[in-house]
């Protein structure tokens, strides 16, 4: 593949989740055209069986590929979890064996693997993978992880409840045993947690790490960009920003414009 002054990327979610992701993106790496898919319709992905949540994603990334898409980041920590190996040895090179989908586990799981205790919260399908645990491991066999199941934040952020008090209630239920085990960091393992960054960070205490993953995942496609000029877009100005959603496009828009501070204007309604 040539260097493309033009490439596409595609950001794929569950639903909002995936803008604390692009967000980071957009300030790293705003020469590509971005393509995210938001499966709004069909979230929360957590709650799935593991190969529900593999067709799911597979037909999202079928999608994105048919749009033009060169590379995709799965900027989802369950469809990571879940569907991202599969993916990579038996659905690339069949159908796209020039392209590439990327996830969100092992950089986060790099960020954290030398410290000696870290948390982790994230969807019941995410922490039942085991997958951080067994990533972080790699790294630093030493380390102990200890980890939290979180179903009902990803409702309560798509409802616009980030930083309420109902929230705040749920999420220290959610983070006290990790407290506990006084973790040195803390990994927001499902990319919808950023939105109660602050609240997290609050109520760990200085005594904990909690970075925002975001940052972390650009970084790492920054890095990977690098690696493989193939892919590396040689355009300077600003690329394009499509969005696509399965269902409910409301709040996704309002509180995504509120999150990334400029305008959502060219989105529309898909069938997977």
């Amino acid at each position: 593949m040539s260097k493309n002054k033009n490439l596409n990327i595609g950001v794929f979610d569950s639903g909002l989740g995936g803008l604390t992701v692009l967000k980071h993106f957009l300030k790293e790496l705003p020469q590509y055209n971005y393509y995210y898919l938001g499966d709004t319709a069909r979230l929360p992905y957590g709650a799935h069986s593991k190969e529900v949540i593999y067709r799911y994603t597979k037909e999202a990334v079928d999608f994105l590929f048919k749009q033009g898409c060169q590379l995709i980041v799965l900027a989802c920590n369950t469809a990571s979890a879940q569907a991202l190996h599969r993916l990579q040895q038996e659905y690339l090179p069949k159908k796209y064996p020039d392209r590439r989908i990327l996830g969100v586990i092992i950089p986060l799981a790099e960020q954290a693997g030398a410290q000696k205790k870290v948390g982790v919260i994230g969807t019941r399908a995410t922490i039942s993978s085991n997958v951080y645990e067994q990533e972080i491991k790699k790294l630093n066999p030493k380390t102990k992880v200890y980890q939290n199941s979180s179903p009902l934040l990803v409702p309560l952020i798509e409802e616009g409840l980030a930083g309420k008090d109902v929230t705040n209630k749920i999420l220290k239920k959610y983070l006290s045993p990790l407290k506990k085990e006084r973790v040195n960091t803390l990994i927001l393992g499902c990319t919808h947690y950023p939105f109660l960054l602050a609240d997290v960070r609050r109520l760990m205490g200085k005594n904990c790490d909690v970075f925002d993953p975001g940052s972390i995942v650009a970084k790492s496609l920054s890095s990977y960009l690098d690696r493989h000029p193939e892919f590396k877009c040689t355009g300077k100005k600003a690329g394009e920003r499509n969005f696509f959603l399965t269902d409910q496009p409301e709040n996704f828009i309002r509180l995504g414009e509120k999150f990334l501070g400029e305008k959502i204007s060219n989105w529309q309604i898909i069938s997977l």
